[in-house]
């Protein structure tokens, strides 16, 4: 990356990035779940192939680009710590997305016929609660760096997000926040679990407050994603020499 009397030239050859449909891909995965928790709730709207389906093409596009950025070290030769900030939670996201798609294909049968599909699914999805209660903590570790380190400030040359370059804890804190969002959902996760049922007559507290964090996240990604096709592109036409 160097700095030029013209501005910002960057090699990207070694600047190799794709968080834009990580970005977007996150999102609906964590759309997917409050998706899922509502057509549970509701009889006759649960279909278990659709769901899984959707779980597994969000699944294999972040497990693909989750693990090849956690594993080529650093993808990114001038931000080596994007590989832990996306690679690594949209692996782990990827491979919980894959594992909710496989036991809804395969199990569609027995869920469908249980007594109560909602609890049933919550049942089996206990043992991972220890996971994602991790991969929630390592969120609020996301979020702690973005604020100390002023983290994910966009260059001026970058379209739309480049206008705050001068305020770099703008992006800082709204990136934060939304990490942070992610990992309020994740650490209640397993409690929210406790006690689901398809026919109650409304969720339980903790099951509202990690809904609202991963939706409002979820949407926040999935936008901010979308944004970053037109942000992106317009950075690398305004830094290539």
């Amino acid at each position: 990356m160097l700095m030029e009397a013209d501005g910002l030239i960057v090699d990207w050859t070694l600047m190799p990035t794709y968080n834009t449909i990580m970005s977007l891909a996150a999102g609906a995965g964590l759309l997917w779940i409050l998706g899922l928790v509502r057509a549970l709730r509701k009889p006759g709207e649960f279909a278990p192939e659709g769901w899984a389906l959707t779980a597994g093409v969000l699944g294999s596009i972040l497990t693909l680009t989750g693990a090849h950025m956690t594993l080529t070290w650093p993808l990114a030769a001038y931000f080596p710590f994007d590989n832990i900030i996306f690679g690594e939670p949209s692996l782990g996201f990827g491979v919980l997305l894959l594992a909710a798609a496989f036991l809804l294909w395969r199990r569609s049968a027995a869920i469908t016929t249980a007594p109560d599909p909602g609890a049933h699914l919550a049942r089996t999805a206990r043992p991972l609660g220890i996971f994602v209660f991790g991969l929630g903590l390592a969120m609020f570790g996301i979020a702690a760096a973005g604020m100390v380190f002023q983290l994910f400030a966009a260059p001026p040359e970058e379209p739309i997000s480049g206008a705050f370059a001068e305020y770099p804890w703008v992006e800082a804190t709204f990136m934060s926040g939304l990490f942070a969002l992610v990992g309020v959902g994740a650490v209640l996760f397993p409690f929210a679990l406790r006690g689901f049922d398809s026919a109650g007559p409304k969720l339980r507290p903790v099951a509202l407050v990690a809904g609202i964090a991963w939706g409002l996240a979820g949407l926040a990604f999935l936008l901010f994603g979308a944004l970053n096709y037109f942000t992106h592109i317009g950075l690398i036409i305004n830094t290539t020499a």
